[in-house]
């Protein structure tokens, strides 16, 4: 039987009192440095934007086919039913969406296709998400911030889906950022960049982290102290003490 535990009440643990360098330090706690760091281009659309859940993944890639065309003005409002039609999509990601779970796309490396847009990546919040990370593009990005869709991405892209890129499969293990995901891993994202915890030592890297970030928001308090300054939730390590008493 597996020992790994349940990725969902362990990513809640996350949730609180954590950052994304915290969970980088606990990280190499256990040897994990490095190879669990998404590279530094998938970044999220906004400052403040913060989740860490588990991984529901999708495999994006390049289309070797063109939409019909040129269409008529009644296919032009349903490029995306056509692109269904033509089996572009052969996977159903909404079947897998689960509340508090972070979706992970990758795009295998595709030209220009804002896959994730202010609709869609809307829906998916909707239907429970708390994020969505990309090596691929968002596009409708002025909408995305103004919603507040908590969306990390590496670029921003302007065309539509079909024709470009097709939908290979959900829930499989892929490669996105240069890290290697599988559906369940612990994925998490603040102003500093994207992170993954491989679910069989989630556990551990929650003790470290854990330990770190109390250390550090008790250090800072003595500094704000220090410096008259009027302490904020940053500091409230004794807050984060009693979350995590039953760890350490």
């Amino acid at each position: 039987m597996s020992t790994n535990p349940d990725p969902y009440k362990i990513a809640e643990r996350f949730n609180h009192y954590l950052r994304v360098t915290d969970v980088t330090d606990g990280l190499d706690a256990v040897g994990r440095n490095d190879v669990t760091l998404m590279s530094r281009d998938v970044r999220p659309l906004w400052m403040g934007m913060k989740f860490w859940g588990p991984a529901v993944t999708m495999q994006v890639v390049p289309a070797n086919r063109r939409m019909p065309g040129p269409i008529s003005r009644e296919d032009a409002l349903r490029q995306h039913a056509i692109w269904a039609e033509m089996k572009g999509f052969r996977a159903n990601l909404n079947a897998e969406i689960k509340e508090g779970c972070v979706v992970v796309t990758s795009t295998g490396g595709a030209r220009e296709c804002g896959w994730w847009g202010s609709m869609n990546s809307m829906d998916v919040q909707a239907r429970g998400a708390v994020g969505i990370v990309t090596d691929g593009n968002c596009r409708d990005t002025d909408e995305v911030i103004m919603q507040r869709t908590p969306v990390a991405c590496a670029g921003i892209g302007r065309p539509i889906i079909p024709g470009r890129t097709e939908l290979e499969s959900v829930q499989t293990p892929v490669a996105c950022g240069g890290v290697f995901i599988r559906p369940g891993d612990i994925v998490g994202c603040d102003w500093d960049g994207v992170v993954v915890v491989p679910i069989e030592v989630a556990e551990d890297v929650l003790y470290f982290a854990a330990r770190i970030a109390i250390d550090d928001k008790k250090a800072r308090a003595r500094v704000y102290e220090k410096m008259g300054k009027k302490p904020d939730e940053t500091v409230d390590w004794e807050s984060a003490a009693e979350y995590f008493k039953d760890l350490l």
